[in-house]
């Protein structure tokens, strides 16, 4: 069935069909955020795919499964805890996108009682911490227990870590006989990244981000462990209770208060929905300076004999929603611009940022591209972000969509300091000692030192190894930087003479280096071994050659097929020569890239030493495709999530070689996405182009056939 149809378009078969995928994917989806802190969704997909649902079984209401998506909330309570049912369901709040969606809230609220359009109506707002969600239950001022919400119906028993939470008090007095509050338990931005280091140091895994960090520290088996991360709680609503807190929300919040809880100071009470809005909006720009993540605003209605007219639906309160930040977008503070030097000599800014939250991944740095990007401009002079310039000291927003390296695309001039002053490129370089031009009609700032760049090279070699290239197991980044600071590697043909250097009977042996031993250096020397055979493409592509990427390695290998062939060529390839002129005419090669192809071959030095790399492998010729037999020559493919029968490179290996190109994003010339498990948001965009979407086992059936 065709994933990407739209609601309306659905039969009734197909809609059946789609239930059950959906059911499937936001059951999966529940488990994973809900009882193992790993989501493997972002949120917005997961609302997009939730709405989709909701839309089908308001078309096609008998088709509705007796466990539906739409009525879940939550997931079951994780094994190895005592579990305790809710007097009082916990049941989650529905969302609000834009300011329309707000609007509407407001306008259903007011016609379900009766109160005219135009007359305003109080309402509180306040953040929705991304944390856990927690009922804490007294009675006679004594904690009885803690539990999570679990499925909303049946939570997890935490009360002994509860306990050991500094916000949740042991005992408080003149409150009800009977007291339940529920709050959020959530973690600081600096606890996290200190707990974060503390697990680096200790060889322990690492928290994704704070959320993760929250909920696996309160579910600890050991109450131990729980007592020594730093979790704190926000009290925002009540549960059982056997006497009211007040007539309204903000009465009942404010006692809550006074019975020691905290309560978050950025909780506002307003008469109109322009107000609500607003403080949304304020929210999301201090958002970086609050310390710890939110996701959205909740709006209530304040007076509590209100809420008990409008009630419940099955999953949510009619009285509550909850108005979501874009998934993707976050604004934090820029720290400082730093300038990296790229393997082919670019000079590129990069954005240190006040560490941000965006779309579940912890956000530190961002790409700045170029000088004009900074300055607020395009490479034509045009502006961009309204003209705005980005400086040091900046409020920024970031965004990034689905594996895309974060970028800033906007400054809140507001709140610029006022000693603040415009970035010099020039400025910059100098301060950090790094020699750079800027060649004219050239947007990019490149290295011109005299004195090779220990930057470039070690990027050089990080390029060599990476997985497009020779992908050798066992000598990523960390390993390239330490064989380098002690000279063992400094050129690419170091990496495969080095067994001969520093291997066994060497008087400096690797075994005998902090951080190896007899094992790891034998198994680091036979991964290097077994990558002495390299496809022609992926060999130009390692080299590192400017402006040549995997594309234009495959066009070049498709070309000559041969390691001596390709040399040949561009030895002789001078300009205005007829093997110039033959480069010139492969479609996909311009001036500028033959240019940049030809220079190590018509240097003698950057040759021999080419030369001597080949002498250590086997280049093996390029394996032509026969394009006449494979259902997908010439398409567009877009992998998204996991695979489980093959990995993301074996997968892209094997459509390159049946014809297909493959793209890291989604598009309107896309011809099909495979989406693996955890498939997030590039579902969403090939539904919105109706570009087929398949799975794994279809796909797999689909290529298997040739």
């Amino acid at each position: 069935m065709p994933l990407n149809k739209s609601v309306e378009n659905l039969s009734e078969d197909e809609a059946r069909g789609e239930l059950r995928r959906l059911a499937k994917v936001l059951t999966n989806s529940n488990v994973a955020y809900h009882s193992e802190d790993k989501p493997n969704i972002d949120d917005a997909t997961y609302d997009a795919l939730k709405r989709r649902n909701q839309k089908i079984e308001l078309r096609f209401p008998q088709l509705k499964l007796p466990k539906s998506a739409t009525d879940q909330i939550g997931a079951q309570p994780k094994e190895g805890f005592q579990k305790i049912q809710h007097t009082i369901k916990m049941l989650s709040l529905g969302n609000a996108f834009n300011q329309e969606d707000v609007n509407d809230f407001v306008i259903r609220i007011k016609k379900f009682l009766s109160i005219p359009v135009a007359h305003p109506l109080s309402m509180v707002a306040e953040p929705k911490i991304d944390g856990l969600s927690l009922a804490v239950r007294y009675e006679k001022g004594k904690l009885v227990h803690a539990v999570t919400r679990g499925d909303g119906e049946i939570g997890e028993d935490v009360t002994a870590n509860a306990k050991s939470i500094d916000d949740i008090p042991i005992t408080i007095f003149d409150a009800p006989d009977l007291l339940e509050v529920r709050g959020e338990v959530y973690m600081g931005h600096s606890e996290f990244t200190a707990l974060n280091d503390f697990q680096l140091n200790s060889k322990q895994k690492l928290f994704s981000n704070p959320r993760n960090a929250a909920a696996g520290s309160l579910r600890q088996l050991d109450a131990r462990i729980t007592r020594d991360r730093p979790l704190k709680f926000y009290a925002y609503a009540w549960g059982s209770i056997s006497s009211p807190l007040g007539r309204t929300q903000t009465e009942s919040v404010n006692q809550l208060k006074k019975f020691g809880f905290s309560v978050n100071p950025l909780f506002r009470r307003f008469e109109t929905t322009d107000g609500l809005v607003e403080h949304y909006k304020y929210v999301e720009k201090i958002r970086p300076d609050l310390g710890y993540d939110i996701d959205g605003m909740v709006y209530k209605v304040d007076d509590l004999a209100l809420q008990e007219r409008l009630g419940f639906r099955s999953t949510a309160p009619r009285w509550a929603i909850a108005h979501k930040f874009p998934a993707e977008m976050a604004w934090t503070q820029l720290i400082d611009i730093d300038i990296q030097v790229g393997r082919t000599g670019a000079l590129s800014p990069v954005a240190r940022l006040k560490p941000v939250t965006v779309g579940g991944v912890v956000v530190s740095n961002a790409t700045l591209h170029n000088e004009d990007y900074i300055r607020g401009v395009d490479s034509k002079g045009h502006k961009i972000r309204d003209g705005k310039d980005i400086r040091i000291g900046d409020y920024v927003q970031v965004y990034r969509a689905g594996d895309v390296i974060p970028k800033v695309s906007d400054v809140d001039l507001s709140r610029r300091p006022k000693d603040s002053i415009p970035f010099d490129f020039l400025k910059k370089l100098e301060a950090e000692g790094i020699e750079g031009h800027r060649a004219d009609g050239d947007a990019v700032w490149r290295y011109s030192g005299k004195q090779p760049s220990p930057y470039l090279a070690i990027e050089t070699l990080k390029h060599f190894v990476s997985r497009q290239a020779f992908d050798i197991e066992g000598l990523g980044t960390k390993q390239i930087e330490q064989f380098f600071d002690r000279g063992w590697i400094t050129i690419p043909l170091d990496i495969f003479t080095l067994k001969n250097k520093y291997g066994s009977g060497q008087a400096l042996q690797l075994k005998n280096i902090e951080g190896w031993g007899t094992k790891s250096a034998s198994n680091l020397f036979d991964s290097i071994d077994q990558k002495r055979e390299i496809p022609l493409n992926r060999f130009i592509f390692a080299l590192g050659i400017r402006h040549v990427g995997e594309g234009s390695a495959k066009l070049l290998a498709a070309q000559f097929l041969t390691w001596n062939n390709f040399t040949r060529a561009m030895v002789e390839a001078v300009p205005e020569s007829e093997p110039w002129e033959a480069l010139l005419n492969i479609d996909g090669i311009g001036d500028v890239m033959a240019k940049s192809v030809i220079e190590p071959f018509q240097d003698v030095a950057q040759l021999n030493e080419i030369n001597a790399l080949v002498d250590q492998l086997v280049v093996l010729p390029f394996e032509q495709i026969n394009k006449a037999n494979s259902p997908i020559a010439g398409q567009t493919i877009v992998f998204t999530g996991t695979l489980e029968k093959m990995t993301r490179a074996e997968a892209k290996a094997r459509a390159e070689r049946l014809g297909a190109k493959v793209s890291g994003s989604v598009s309107p010339k896309t011809n099909i996405l495979i989406a693996g498990s955890g498939a997030g948001s590039k579902i969403k965009k090939a539904s919105e182009f109706g570009v087929r979407i398949m799975d794994e086992e279809d796909w797999i059936s689909l290529i298997e056939e040739t």
